[in-house]
């Protein structure tokens, strides 16, 4: 019981960590017909489907930058947070504050590169489909 209580978050942890990926493994169903009998869809039965539903590399980039866009604006705004937060832990010493300095700069030097991308793949799409 001890063990139990010492361990419990870390436990719960490893628990929420087993259990909710089967939440993922959750099967989309639509109605065939308006009698309520429910059959399973799979678009792609019997044939191979592009999941990117890209046909070109222009389209592929896109898809690229908008699924890395996707995950690191949210990444961006935890890490400035982060950054916040070692900044008021800092609570004045020179070495902590160039230490919140430096994780801020990185951040956003990494958002500006990741907009950056967005923008530069944007402006060379635009172009070549204005040609």
């Amino acid at each position: 019981m001890k063990f139990i209580g010492e361990n419990f978050y870390k436990l719960f942890l490893v628990a929420l960590l087993v259990i909710l990926p089967a939440l993922s493994f959750a099967q989309d169903i639509t109605p065939s017909r308006p009698t309520g009998d429910i059959t399973p869809s799979n678009p792609c039965e019997g044939k191979i489907c592009n999941p990117i539903n890209s046909n070109t590399i222009q389209e592929f980039i896109r898809v690229l930058l908008e699924g890395a866009l996707k995950i690191g604006i949210p990444l961006v705004a935890l890490a400035v947070i982060y950054c916040g937060f070692l900044f008021v832990q800092a609570r004045g010493k020179p070495e902590e504050i160039t230490k919140a300095k430096d994780a801020l700069l990185y951040t956003l030097v990494g958002a500006a590169i990741l907009l950056g991308s967005w923008a530069i793949a944007k402006l060379i799409s635009d172009t070549v489909l204005a040609l």
